[in-house]
């Protein structure tokens, strides 16, 4: 979760909740900060995905399509280890995970929401599961006196 928070809202630089509190304050005082991100926010499923796809030898684009892919894919498998967890609790930890913080992005104005990071946000999810599910945990044997 930590890493999902610091790659997410502080992209690349130190997690500092004081940068959070005086975005918070910034938007506070000027709302049109957030229709400002909306502006830019893309509610279109795939426009991003196929950008990225056309251009992938941008480092970039690159970044964005697999990088959204692999953040997530730590969270289903936490899912799937977690004993608890179903193929449907990994879609909707991640899809939740993941909504909360596009809107976080634009409500902070630290960047914009994007719904193909939903998409690819959860497909990491589920390939986490899926690998968990492909390599089970490994049975530890205990030794008999």
């Amino acid at each position: 979760m930590y890493l999902l928070i610091k790659i997410i809202l502080f992209k690349y630089g130190a997690v500092d909740v004081q940068v959070l509190w005086r975005q918070l304050q910034s938007v506070l005082e000027e709302p049109g900060m957030i229709q400002n991100r909306l502006a830019f926010a893309n509610f279109t499923p795939f426009v991003s995905i196929n950008r990225n796809l056309d251009r992938l030898s941008q480092p970039n684009d690159f970044m964005n399509l697999f990088g959204n892919i692999a953040l997530f894919i730590p969270q289903g498998i936490f899912v799937r280890l977690s004993g608890k967890g179903s193929f449907l609790t990994a879609f909707i930890f991640s899809l939740v995970w993941s909504a909360a913080l596009e809107c976080t992005q634009v409500l902070l104005a630290m960047g914009s929401f994007d719904v193909d990071d939903l998409i690819l946000n959860v497909l990491g999810g589920l390939i986490g599961y899926a690998i968990c599910r492909i390599y089970p945990q490994p049975v530890v044997l205990q030794k008999k006196s």
